[in-house]
């Protein structure tokens, strides 16, 4: 397998992207990138030596400044301006893991060649990437509607020896950085602080983590709630085919599907059955699950059309002769699918609590909280309050951004997607996701060793056995955090 990744406009997917970042990649820039990039920049800087007519971003100031006209003595300056003037992230620092997304999507969307960036620029950006150099970013900041323009301008500081970056676990200013590595700063040219700081990367770094976890979260929660319904003593009739067939919900019928599949050699879910139907949280799965599979399969789409695509401004089209200013900037496809990727999240979360509530309630011959001796032992009464805090917290991350605007720019950018705090919100989600499904499982476990000798099926047993591993059977009280965060490492670590 080759640990380079070319650059191009071949069409890159979500998974491909994610693996790039995860397994350490380096990156480059196919000749056909270089070869564009080197176009379109030579193409624009003719474009100013030949015409004094106005061009949004390269000779005009911005957003309501946008009637200022630039000398070209002072296009340079302009650009530096831009970057340090719209440094005003605050809040909590993002994850090394995100800047590191950033600056892929960054590269990739300025090497179609329709941004006018030097190449020097772009090639700087690969060796933030590639030598693990992770400009300091800040959460809060961007309206998600004329690009990611904080968060953006924070990333790319150390460029002209600003900002700070995070190092090998240590701390460096851009200068520093820069002197360590041996780096001119880069001195801008017309039109490149612009094509930096226009641009989704923020949300579509959010965007593309929440898809890839969305899915992971996915399958631990089917896998876990087929558990669940063998330690509940449920019923398999709910997840018949012919149920599913007469209701062609895509999500619905692939969930209800792989349920029967980790049920098929149960011997509990095969066992006589004194009950004639199960609460909503265990006979629901599929229609339930289905429903967040569907949306996140959507908004996993929307993300890949964006990785695959260009959101600054103004755009070049040199082969054309046309320089366009117009909205590629704007987040709302990310920040409606950021919304909408978080509550069918959130719903997984919802419903696994309910689960996690049944099995500890004492019904079905299951003891109170899943100790042998309730009482002097509490045994799992208080993890589902933990999982029912997390589920109401989820509730509330779930007010979509996306419906709010707020005019900024004097009023040129009066309409915006808030698509960036959609995107911090449903990474929330998702950190919540795991603590809520590892209480779960916890839970489910714990209450299958209750039908002994009865066995569940081959992988759900393989899967308990994996889970004894790391977190063993309760036979009194303990700690329960600790065994928590091993259930949440367990299902971070490991393929559902």
């Amino acid at each position: 397998m080759s640990t380079i990744h070319e650059i191009s406009k071949n069409h890159l997917s979500l998974e491909d992207a994610f693996d790039i970042c995860s397994n350490n990649k380096k990156i480059q820039l196919s000749e056909s990138a270089v070869e564009a990039v080197v176009n379109c920049r030579k193409y624009l800087d003719n474009k100013i030596e030949t015409s004094s007519s106005p061009v949004y971003g390269v000779n005009t100031g911005f957003g309501s400044l946008y009637n200022r006209n630039i000398s070209k003595e002072d296009l340079t300056k302009l650009q530096e301006n831009l970057v340090k003037s719209h440094a005003c992230g605050t809040g909590a620092e993002l994850p090394s893991e995100l800047v590191k997304i950033m600056l892929l999507l960054k590269v990739q969307s300025l090497s179609y060649g329709n941004s006018g960036v030097q190449l020097s620029t772009i090639q700087r950006l690969i060796d933030f990437y590639n030598e693990g150099v992770y400009p300091v970013v800040y959460e809060m900041g961007s309206l998600g509607a004329s690009g990611d323009l904080a968060p953006l301008a924070h990333l790319c500081l150390p460029l002209i020896d600003l900002g700070e970056v995070h190092y090998k676990g240590e701390r460096f200013s851009g200068k520093e950085i820069n002197k360590k590595f041996g780096w001119e700063p880069i001195t801008f040219k017309a039109k490149e602080g612009l094509a930096l700081l226009n641009g989704t990367q923020l949300m579509g770094a959010y965007g593309l983590y929440a898809c890839i976890h969305s899915k992971r979260i996915l399958s631990w929660a089917n896998k876990i709630g087929a558990l669940s319904i063998d330690a509940f003593d449920g019923r398999i009739e709910a997840f018949d085919q012919k149920v599913h067939a007469i209701r062609p919900q895509v999500g619905q019928n692939k969930v209800a599907e792989i349920i029967r599949n980790y049920l098929a050699d149960s011997a509990i879910i095969n066992q006589p059955k004194t009950h004639v139907q199960d609460p909503y949280s265990f006979r629901c799965i599929p229609q339930v699950h289905g429903a967040s599979m569907d949306a996140i399969e959507y908004a996993c789409n929307v993300f890949t059309n964006e990785l695959n695509g260009v959101t600054d401004n103004p755009n070049i089209f040199p082969e054309e002769d046309e320089i366009i200013s117009a909205g590629n900037f704007h987040g709302q496809p990310l920040a409606l699918a950021l919304d909408f990727l978080a509550l069918a999240v959130a719903e997984l979360g919802n419903i696994s609590e309910r689960r996690t509530y049944q099995l500890i309630s004492g019904s079905r011959d299951l003891p109170n909280y899943l100790v042998a001796n309730p009482g002097i032992n509490s045994g799992l009464m208080i993890p589902q309050y933990t999982a029912a805090s997390l589920v109401s917290q989820n509730k509330q991350y779930c007010t979509p951004a996306s419906a709010d605007s707020i005019v900024s720019s004097n009023g040129q950018e009066d309409h915006v997607s808030m698509g960036a705090n959609a995107a911090t919100k449903s990474y929330k989600v998702i950190q919540n996701l795991y603590a809520i499904l590892a209480i779960e499982l916890i839970t489910a476990s714990q209450a299958l060793a209750f039908r002994r000798p009865l066995k569940s099926s081959e992988p759900l047993e393989k899967l308990v056995s994996n889970f004894r591993k790391k977190v063993t059977f309760i036979e009194e009280d303990r700690l329960m955090h600790t065994d928590i965060e091993a259930a949440k490492k367990f299902l971070f670590e490991t393929n559902p």
